[in-house]
């Protein structure tokens, strides 16, 4: 499939190469004969074609006017003329070698011009005055009939127009992603074969030992390589190998590399390919192509095919106003196929989605995809072992501790932490350094978690002074919170897009759960930006609209999803997607009356507002605090988690007498 030979074989140019002679090491160490493309040696060739029509038509001698045509008449000196369709030619010699077609090409005119006299050419008008013109001077005069060209007429009629058409039909399907298939270029007849990427027996070179943080995820699917190696151990008990495993988890997680694991693993062909692959703007194409992979994988077998965001396909159908689209047409081939191939012919179907609530549920049921394995985030051991892996090749510094950038990056998948490595690498590169150090872990987990440090966007004192007091807030009230993360590093610097600062916390360890207790307590650490602005200064500015969201958010959910209010104590006032407006239609519909949608509203109001009147006492009795630790703040930027814990440790030092 990838290999040198069908690369050559799929190349739609590959007739104009220079294959290497048998036995020789083929073009590696000598120079490569360039590619021609067809349309070039189409052009050429019209090009050529052109000019030598051209000089065929050409005349040596120049154009007289009618007016001295007909004088050089009048006066004897042409005694024959021969009207042509767009051209009088005059002879002053009576013989001429004329041409038996009729027609007078320039070679037959530069002839007759040497052996029978002078011609004269002009371009006139065939009137009944210019025949008694002649008449009268007894001039033999003879009419050629009309000729056309037959090379000239080929090829602007015939040729000209395909090659402009399939010039115009390659250019389509490339843009359409449909060039390279089945050595068509994109052509119609390939319109409907997989496009998939299929990797050949023993090329795929991920292991288990490549994947790190999912160890669950990865016992389920060692059945799978263990079923693909050694099959009879299986079908000799009579057990089934599970014909579909579906992947499930967020984005990053590494579901795709799982997938390229377990061909790894197994050592059999991996066939990969994206549910959005399938769908094109031509009816049945889907559907297909769905035939055509499944068809190529039989012929592989064992082999594993991988479907990436399978929502793509295999949306829900239960919503869908059109029950004959595209979409739905290569779903129900895909189902069809899984029930088509049997379970002992070694012939795996993995697929990945981040989305499993869309999945239609025929998708779902055994017999299809008869296992479902979460790929979820890691944990922090996971994320310690995801750090290894990838700083592998990277050279770090012995300070370097992963476990605390393991601990730092709470809620990151594989790809994030992928990306850290690789930022901290650039940084140390940037500052000039061999090895990457803890300093540039560190920048490198705040840039992914805040954004792009902005140290040269300029902002006011007085600006930069409310900035100081939100964030000091934020930190105060973090402090002073039962059950709040611990405050990490302190920030005034501007980041991202339009973070000004920012409070950066870390959970001393990963939490599923949350109590109501710790819910307010988040609320509070929210609020405690704008409290600390009104508490200093007795106004408040724009920059807690981000804070104002997220608590809104929270106390929103603990009000309808978590069963959380005084009113409907343990009752879910949920929302789901509507099935009236067509599918895809963004609408929500309540599950709940008016009444009740208002009592949400006026809840979330009451609750917001008592939670920032008491985050606003708590940072008024520690004024002073507030005071100390903004100061510092601004005139550091940059305040530790250690040196924070210190102050908010002495604060009976600190306090005003």
């Amino acid at each position: 499939m990838s290999d040198s030979g069908n690369d050559n074989k799929n190349d739609p140019y590959n007739f104009f190469k220079f294959s290497p002679e048998p036995g020789s090491s083929g073009p590696k160490n000598g120079p490569k004969m360039p590619k021609i493309p067809v349309w070039a040696i189409l052009l050429a060739v019209f090009a050529v074609l052109l000019i030598v029509n051209y000089l065929m038509l050409s005349r040596s001698d120049s154009l007289v006017p009618f007016s001295e045509f007909k004088r050089r008449i009048s006066s004897g000196e042409i005694v024959r003329v021969e009207l042509g369709t767009n051209y009088f030619v005059g002879y002053t010699s009576a013989t001429s070698l004329g041409n038996s077609t009729g027609q007078t090409s320039a070679i037959n005119l530069f002839q007759n011009s040497q052996s029978s006299g002078k011609a004269y050419r002009t371009v006139g008008l065939l009137t009944e005055d210019f025949v008694k013109l002649l008449d009268s001077a007894q001039v033999t005069y003879s009419v050629n009939p009309e000729q056309k060209n037959f090379i000239l007429d080929f090829i602007l009629q015939w040729i000209l127009p395909f090659a402009i058409f399939f010039l115009m039909w390659r250019f389509v399907m490339k843009r359409m992603g449909g060039g390279g298939m089945g050595g068509l270029g994109g052509s119609i007849f390939s319109a409907g074969q997989a496009r998939s990427a299929a990797v050949e027996e023993g090329k795929v070179t991920a292991r288990f030992s490549d994947v790190a943080g999912v160890d669950e995820a990865k016992e389920e699917l060692v059945e799978v390589v263990d079923f693909l190696k050694f099959p009879k151990k299986y079908t000799d008990i009579g057990g089934k190998i599970p014909r579909g495993v579906l992947l499930v988890g967020p984005p990053g997680t590494g579901k795709t590399l799982l997938a390229r694991a377990v061909a790894g693993e197994a050592g059999v062909p991996f066939f990969r390919i994206s549910g959005s692959d399938f769908v094109e703007m031509f009816v049945g194409v889907g559907a297909s192509r769905v035939r055509d992979l499944f068809k190529q994988a039989r012929e592989k077998a064992p082999c594993i095919i991988f479907i990436d965001e399978l929502d793509a396909i295999g949306k829900s159908r239960l919503n869908s106003m059109n029950s004959n689209d595209e979409r739905e047409q290569t779903l129900n081939q895909l189902l069809v196929e899984m029930d088509g191939f049997d379970g002992s012919s070694g012939l795996i179907l993995l697929a990945a989605t981040n989305r499993p609530d869309v999945l239609d549920p025929a998708l779902l049921r055994p017999g299809r995809f008869d296992r479902q394995v979460v790929v979820d985030r890691p944990d922090v051991k996971g994320r310690e072992q995801i750090l290894k892996i990838h700083s592998k090749n990277v050279k770090l510094s012995r300070e370097v501790d992963l476990a605390v950038i393991a601990r730092s990056t709470s809620g990151s998948s594989g790809a994030d932490l992928a990306n850290i490595i690789n930022e901290a690498a650039l940084l140390a590169v940037r500052a000039g350094r061999k090895e990457v150090y803890m300093v540039d872990l560190n920048e490198a987990v705040e840039k992914a978690i805040a954004g792009l440090q902005k140290k040269s966007r300029v902002i006011k004192e007085d600006e930069r002074k409310i900035v100081a007091y939100h964030e000091t807030g934020h930190a105060l009230t973090a402090a002073f919170t039962e059950g709040a993360d611990k405050v990490h590093k302190v920030s005034i610097i501007p980041r991202g897009i339009a973070a000004l600062g920012y409070t950066m916390q870390i959970p001393e360890e990963d939490r599923y759960l949350k109590t109501e207790k710790e819910l307010m307590g988040e609320i509070d650490g929210l609020l405690g930006g704008r409290a600390a602005e009104e508490v200093a200064f007795g106004i408040v500015s724009t920059g807690a609209s981000n804070d104002l969201s997220r608590a809104t958010d929270i106390v929103r959910s603990m009000i309808t999803d978590y069963g959380m209010s005084e009113r409907f104590r343990n009752v879910a006032l949920s929302q789901h997607g509507a099935g009236y407006g067509g599918a895809g239609d963004p609408k929500l519909v309540r599950d709940y009356s008016e009444t009740t949608q208002q009592y949400i509203d006026e809840e979330i109001a009451r609750v917001i507002n008592e939670r920032y009147e008491a985050v606003k006492s708590r940072i008024g009795e520690k004024r002073g605090l507030l005071d100390y630790i903004a100061n510092r703040l601004l005139e550091k930027e940059i305040i530790e988690g250690k040196e924070f814990a210190e102050i908010v440790s002495a604060e009976a030092s600190l306090a005003p007498s």
